[in-house]
């Protein structure tokens, strides 16, 4: 299958964008180059292109009670106009996608979910929906959504909207708004561990919408950013990459998203194994750690221990803002403790390593 490009493929070519192919999309995986782009998002602000992300509908009167089967996490908790993590498993407990649920009404459900995964998940979810009265959409293809991120974000797009940004919370969104004269959803979530604001559009008003957002943001600093610094800056925060830290082998709470899973809201999807584990301790836990020798550990490296293997790198780089080699491992859960020594094997060779705690960057830390 041919990759597909964003209603911005254009834009990111005339800004100078690497063009690579991901999950099936093009898209950029740098423009100036990924160490300066994760400096401005840390210190300034960033533009990402994030509409290669799926988006569903879920309406009806048996919304809630679907969506509670669906997902781990307890979606009664939710207000209207507030957004909600949570991971979804397989009955086994492994992990379909970890998704964002957006309360738009009491019967009324806007999930985004990983690009990689739409149409897995579009068939998941439809084959869970029977014996429910509810609708589902599929509004992937006519969403396009730009992420603004960093410190400065909030100066930047409340020079475009009359939005009330400054009473906005983390992880709540603005139903219907007005940027630069576009209708668009703005929420305040975001995958970088900096403050930010995620942006839905119609397609078509993608590429006006990113000029505006570039040119208010000129005096600010603002820089566009790529793949290349998204995925720094969430391994920075420690946020789970599906793929890496979840996937259909790896639970919730072997990827550490314990306070994503409400084993006491009723029967879900993947409960009774999640309350097995629960009970008697994960085999494998997620561990972060920091290489005290020379390398880069990288995604799928074998962690030893003794001359055994005890695990596996998620993710693995060089950390910009800290200025180390790091890393997330699944590793056997005794050797999870802070302080633990293990060692990476890089290309054959065995570099040492220690457990740190997570997340390893925290702003305003």
């Amino acid at each position: 299958m041919a990759a597909r490009q964003t209603p911005l493929y254009e834009t990111h070519v005339k800004y100078g964008g690497k063009i690579v192919e991901f999950g099936g999309w093009l898209l950029p995986v740098q423009y100036a180059g990924i160490l300066d782009e994760h400096k401005s998002v840390r210190e300034k602000a960033g533009l990402f292109d994030v509409s290669h992300m799926g988006e569903v509908l879920v309406k009806g009167p048996d919304a809630l009670a679907f969506l509670q089967k669906l997902v781990t996490n307890d979606v009664a908790r939710i207000a209207d106009t507030q957004v909600q993590y949570t991971p979804m498993c397989y009955p086994d407990g492994g992990t379909v996608d970890d998704l964002l649920i957006y309360k738009r009404a009491q019967d009324e459900y806007f999930l985004v979910i990983n690009a990689a995964n739409i149409e897995k998940d579009w068939q998941w979810i439809q084959d869970n929906s029977k014996g429910y009265q509810v609708e589902l959409t599929n509004l992937s293809a006519e969403t396009a959504e730009v992420a603004l991120q960093g410190p400065l974000a909030e100066s930047i797009l409340s020079k475009l909207t009359t939005a009330a940004l400054a009473e906005l919370k983390y992880y709540w969104f603005i139903p219907e708004a007005e940027v630069a004269g576009k209708k668009v959803m703005i929420s305040r979530t975001g995958y970088t561990g900096e403050d930010g604001f995620e942006i839905y559009c119609q397609p078509d008003d993608a590429a006006a919408l990113w000029e505006a957002i570039m040119e208010a943001g000129k005096p600010y600093g603002l820089v566009p950013a790529g793949l290349g610094c998204r995925d720094t800056l969430r391994f920075e925060a420690t946020l789970p990459l599906y793929g890496h830290e979840l996937s259909a082998e790896i639970t919730p709470l072997e990827a550490g998203l314990g306070k994503f899973v409400s084993l006491d809201k009723g029967e879900f999807n993947g409960c009774e194994i999640l309350a097995q584990q629960q009970q008697t301790g994960v085999e494998r836990k997620l561990a972060g750690f920091v290489l005290t020798g020379r390398g880069v550990p990288r995604a799928e490296y074998p962690v030893v221990h003794e001359g055994r293997q005890i695990g596996m790198v998620t993710t693995g780089s060089y950390a910009p803002t800290l200025g180390k080699n790091m890393g997330l491992a699944l590793v056997e859960a005794e050797f999870a403790q802070i302080g633990q020594q293990f060692s990476v094997e890089i290309r054959g060779k065995e570099v040492s390593a220690e457990v740190v705690s997570k997340p390893f960057y925290k702003r305003g830390k």
